[in-house]
């Protein structure tokens, strides 16, 4: 009696599997968003690049740079232009460069504002110079914070993203992006097995990118606190109808904190109008606009509100 035997390929489709989707994404993020990331060489170090206007300028991570002015950047095409610097800011990890290409495919730009942990994200960039590398994970945590230093002076880049996806060096200066393959972060540090860092892409970033395009530099102010967030107490977060504010925890001695009459242990609650409940939000409005001009700022000190004016001076690197 012979036996009934059934094909492979008379079996009927079945429901696709989830890997199969996950896949799908995967993919297509790398076929939008490869042909934007080059592979940097310059004489003391090598990273990767992002593409973020037709007409040259690339994106990438300012301690890929360092102090060099002249480089090369290898596209998946096979094209190989020369680059040059056009600024960087240490302070935030970012460098712009500019190349004589004038049909380069740029990256479409996200927001990691919108980023929830869980989401997929897809790394592209050049792994010991393995060109094109692509791999996919993870955002494991948000808010991370990454120190950062830039001659005497130092800084917190905030809301830095964490990811699982294998980062390692030369990724540095690569694309992160979302599952719509949008650009929402720059890799700039691998923190362990396991852990990957970008620098997010929001409107700080935004701001320093183009100050960086068109100055060549990001002026910064700053008032010389050390501080970080607090919960308010009960009381005073239903009064300001917020939950923290910013613990002052260091005077910079000589500082325009100092000489305003800030002092540790200070909530600092407003500046300019504007509710803070984390160093991040004040770190966004130490803008260029703000050095030399007295910005209100509104205290609460042994739980009484004090109002007093910081006039913040630029940070010098």
């Amino acid at each position: 009696m012979g036996a009934n035997l059934r094909l492979i390929s008379d079996e009927q489709p079945v429901e696709e599997e989830p890997l199969d989707a996950y896949s799908r994404v995967v993919t297509e993020v790398a076929r939008v968003l490869s042909p934007s990331v080059a592979s940097l060489r310059f004489r003391r170090g090598a990273g990767s690049a992002v593409a973020v206007t037709p007409d040259g300028f690339l994106l990438t991570s300012a301690h890929v740079v360092g102090q060099a002015r002249r480089g090369t950047a290898t596209f998946v095409d096979g094209r190989e232009l020369a680059v040059e610097t056009v600024g960087t800011d240490p302070l935030s990890d970012l460098a712009v460069l500019r190349t004589d290409g004038r049909d380069l495919v740029p990256a479409p730009l996200g927001d990691a504002e919108r980023l929830s942990v869980g989401q997929l994200v897809v790394a592209i960039g050049n792994p010991h110079g393995f060109a094109g590398s692509v791999t996919a994970g993870v955002v494991s945590a948000l808010g991370r914070s990454l120190p950062t230093r830039s001659g005497s002076a130092s800084r917190i880049v905030e809301n830095v993203i964490q990811t699982d996806a294998a980062l390692n060096p030369g990724n540095s200066g690569g694309a992160l992006a979302d599952g719509q393959a949008r650009l929402v972060g720059i890799n700039t540090a691998v923190a362990g097995v396991g852990l990957g860092l970008a620098v997010p892409i929001n409107d700080t970033t935004r701001h320093i990118v183009a100050a960086l395009m068109s100055e060549g530099r990001f002026r910064r102010a700053y008032i010389g606190i050390a501080g970080g967030s607090r919960p308010l107490p009960p009381r005073l977060a239903a009064s300001l109808q917020r939950k923290t504010a910013i613990e002052v925890v260091e005077i910079v001695g000589g500082s325009p904190a100092a000489a305003a009459g800030l002092r540790p242990e200070d909530l600092i609650v407003a500046a300019n109008g504007t509710p803070l409940q984390g160093v991040d939000d004040l770190q966004r409005l130490m803008t260029s606009d703000t050095i030399g001009r007295a910005i209100p700022m509104t205290v609460v000190r042994a739980g009484e509100e004090l109002s007093l004016d910081v006039v913040p001076a630029e940070l010098e690197g």
